[in-house]
C-alpha cells in the first residue's frame, strides 16, 4: 500500500516531513520512466538523510520496497546500491493516475539505541525502542504521473500529390519522415482502421531514417548513443530522444530491424492482426 503523511506507527520513521521523529533529516526520491516494447524502466533517485537507516540496509537489516501503485498495487525488492528497476510489461499496467512510493521494512527486529539521528525528545527512552521484524521504517514521497511516452509516430507526416511517378514515396525532410502518396486511397483513408494498415509505410520510413542517422552520426556503420552529443539535425534528434528513452544504448546497419522493434511498440504484429481481422 501507499503510506500517507497521516499513518500513525509507535515509533519514529523517516519520511519526507519534518514531524518523523528525526533531526530535519528526509527520506525522498525522484523516478524516471522509460520503456520499450518489452519493458518499463523506473530510474529510481534516492535521497535517505539518515546514516542509521542506511547502515541498516547496507548491513541488509532491512530492505527497499518499490511500490506501484495504479490498476492494482505491485511491490518488488530494491537494494540499497540500485539506480534502476526494469519491469516487463506483463507484470505491470500502468493507469493515468499512477502512484510511486518507496518504503523501508526491517528484516529483523532493530534497536534504535544507537540511532542518533532521532531528535532529542528521544534520547531518554529510545534505547527502549525496538521495532519488530516486517515493520516500516520509513516511506518516501509519493510521486504521481500519467503514464504517458512520446509515440514514435509523430515523427511522421503524410502528404498526398497526384503528380508522383510512383504509387508511394517516402523522404526525410529536417524535422519529420514524410509519407507521400499519389492517391489518397492507398493510405487506406476510408477505413477505420487507416492508422494501423499504414503501419509498413512507416516501417520503412523508420528503416531509411534510422540507415541515415548512422550515416550523419556514427563511424563504420554503428553509432554508440552514450558517447555522442544530441544531434542538431531536427529529425535525428528526435530519433536520438526517442532511443535514449527506449533504453536503446547502441545503432548500427545490423541491427536497424531490432531498434524499430523497440521504439515502434509493435507495429508489423498490430498490422499482422488488423489484416487478419478483416477477413475473419
Amino acid at each position: 500500500m501507499i503510506y500517507k503523511k497521516d499513518a500513525n506507527f509507535p515509533y519514529p520513521l523517516i519520511t519526507d516531513k519534518d514531524d518523523s521523529g528525526y533531526n530535519d533529516l528526509y527520506f525522498n526520491i525522484d523516478v524516471n520512466l522509460e520503456e520499450n516494447s518489452e519493458d518499463y524502466r523506473f530510474e529510481v533517485e534516492k535521497e535517505i538523510e539518515s546514516s542509521f537507516i542506511e547502515r541498516q540496509l547496507k548491513e541488509q537489516k532491512a530492505e527497499l520496497i518499490f511500490i506501484i501503485q495504479a490498476k492494482d498495487n505491485k511491490f518488488f525488492n530494491m537494494n540499497i546500491d540500485d539506480r534502476f528497476i526494469s519491469i516487463p510489461k506483463s507484470r505491470l499496467s500502468l493507469s493515468k493516475r499512477t502512484s510511486i512510493q518507496l518504503i523501508i521494512k526491517s528484516k529483523e527486529d532493530i534497536s534504535f539505541e544507537f540511532n542518533d539521528d532521532l531528535n532529542g525528545f528521544y534520547n531518554s527512552f529510545k534505547k527502549d525502542i525496538v521495532v519488530p521484524k516486517n515493520s516500516i521504517l520509513g516511506f518516501s514521497n509519493i510521486l504521481t504521473f500519467d503514464g504517458s511516452i512520446e509515440k514514435p509516430l509523430e515523427l511522421f507526416e503524410k502528404k498526398v500529390d497526384p503528380s508522383l511517378k510512383s504509387d508511394i514515396e517516402i523522404y526525410l525532410s529536417s524535422e519529420t519522415i514524410v509519407i507521400k502518396y499519389k492517391n489518397d486511397s492507398f493510405q487506406f483513408s476510408d477505413s477505420p482502421q487507416s492508422k494501423t494498415l499504414n503501419n509498413t509505410y512507416v516501417y520503412m520510413g523508420l528503416q531509411k531514417a534510422l540507415f541515415k542517422f548512422i550515416v550523419d552520426n556514427g563511424e563504420d556503420g554503428y553509432v554508440d548513443l552514450n558517447s555522442i552529443a544530441p544531434p542538431e539535425n531536427g529529425l535525428d534528434l528526435k530519433l536520438y530522444n526517442l532511443m535514449r528513452k527506449k533504453m536503446i544504448d547502441e545503432v548500427n546497419f545490423e541491427n536497424i530491424d531490432s531498434v524499430i522493434y523497440l521504439i515502434s511498440d509493435k507495429i508489423i504484429e498490430k498490422f499482422m492482426n488488423t489484416v487478419r481481422g478483416l477477413y475473419k
